[in-house]
């Protein structure tokens, strides 16, 4: 891990601690309905990272987790339900969600899946149909 920088993060109620390193690969927002249920919002802000960025400090054993699809293994604390990361094995990323890293500065790039949205945001970031080509998506983008 990259301890150059280094952002702390937890669950909810503290029971699951991590530690990211270094910068992420990319950071935006997601509009998929798969990130709305999850997250019960009507958008996902994330940051992806490389799994060796991430090192879970306390509580691996309290980490539960879904797969709805092979894309995306979600993982929450099972003493509180806090949602705290997704795995997204074709991509060999992992998004940690950028509420929980509150010293990152996030600094959305792109927005995914926006075919989706349930909430127009007008801030000149890069809309894509779906996801940008270079991690297997159409590459089309879409007006504000």
């Amino acid at each position: 891990m990259n301890t150059d920088k280094a952002y702390q993060g937890s669950c909810f109620c503290g029971a699951v601690q991590f530690t990211v390193g270094g910068d992420p690969e990319a950071m935006g927002y997601c509009h998929c309905e798969s990130c709305r249920h999850w997250s019960a919002s009507p958008v996902n802000a994330f940051t992806l990272w490389k799994p060796s960025a991430i090192e879970i400090t306390r509580g691996a054993d309290q980490i539960g987790s879904y797969n709805k699809t092979d894309q995306s293994y979600r993982k929450w604390c099972k003493q509180c339900g806090g949602h705290i990361m997704t795995e997204h094995p074709g991509m060999g990323l992992t998004d940690i969600y950028a509420a929980l890293l509150t010293d990152l500065v996030h600094e959305p790039g792109v927005h995914v899946h926006y075919q989706e949205t349930a909430l127009h945001i007008y801030d000149g970031v890069p809309k894509f149909r779906d996801a940008p080509d270079e991690v297997g998506g159409s590459g089309i983008t879409v007006p504000e």
